[in-house]
């Protein structure tokens, strides 16, 4: 993994929230390093920090000391502008809930995304089908979210979190709604873009089975990231 680019980097990074008279330290002095190709798990129970950790890496909130390193590039000081098109164009998100658009098709779901990029519709849609193709949805490509399954909801949301092709993907227990053998088959989905498009993936999960099939596992413990030993 050593010569693997490193597209994520947290260097002592800290986060506290006030609660009243009460601060709370979620986060402090955290290291964290993700390669490109490779899957980290977050493990850890809830209330440790997930969520608030996925949401510093992904540059939805601005850690209250250390640095967040996205594509070698440090975040904190960037202004909210640059900072939504450094989002935008290098990170990818998947929920536990797929937040799919309710009123457009699976193609369009994907297509939005790429145009507001930038990208021509004819472009957008050809980049759809060929990630809605990946996936194994092809087929479902001009059905709306009420139309699909759960499990075909879900993998619409990781064609989506991929369509501008960025470097790092975010998830938060992606499969969490779903039952195990559909969890299974929409996380051999995840797994095989991850590595064939060489992105750098930290996934939070509870699913141990899941997080054993990744590159590492790391925890939260006392506001510390640490190496969840097998």
């Amino acid at each position: 993994m050593s010569a693997a680019k490193t597209v994520l980097r947290l260097d002592g990074v800290a986060r506290t929230y006030g609660a009243g008279g009460t601060v709370l330290s979620i986060l402090r002095d955290a290291d964290l390093t993700v390669h490109s190709g490779e899957m980290v798990a977050l493990v850890a129970p809830s209330g440790a920090g997930k969520s608030t950790l996925l949401h510093l890496a992904g540059l939805l909130e601005r850690p209250d000391g250390g640095e967040v390193h996205v594509d070698g590039q440090p975040a904190n000081r960037l202004d909210d502008a640059t900072r939504t098109r450094l989002r935008r164009l290098r990170i990818g998100f998947v929920y536990q809930y797929h937040h799919l658009l309710g009123e457009f098709s699976a193609v369009e779901n994907l297509m939005i995304p790429q145009m507001i990029r930038g990208l021509s519709r004819e472009m957008s849609r050809r980049r759809a089908a060929e990630l809605l193709d990946f996936v194994a949805l092809g087929d479902r490509a001009d059905h709306r979210p009420a139309e699909l399954s759960g499990g075909e909801q879900q993998r619409v949301a990781i064609a989506r979190a991929v369509a501008n092709r960025p470097g790092l993907l975010l998830a938060d227990e992606p499969t969490g709604n779903l039952d195990p053998k559909t969890s299974d088959m929409v996380f051999s989905m995840l797994e095989n873009l991850v590595r064939q498009s060489g992105l750098a993936a930290l996934i939070a999960t509870h699913n141990h089975d899941l997080a054993a099939r990744m590159d590492r596992c790391v925890t939260i413990e006392a506001g510390v990231i640490a190496d969840l030993k097998p």
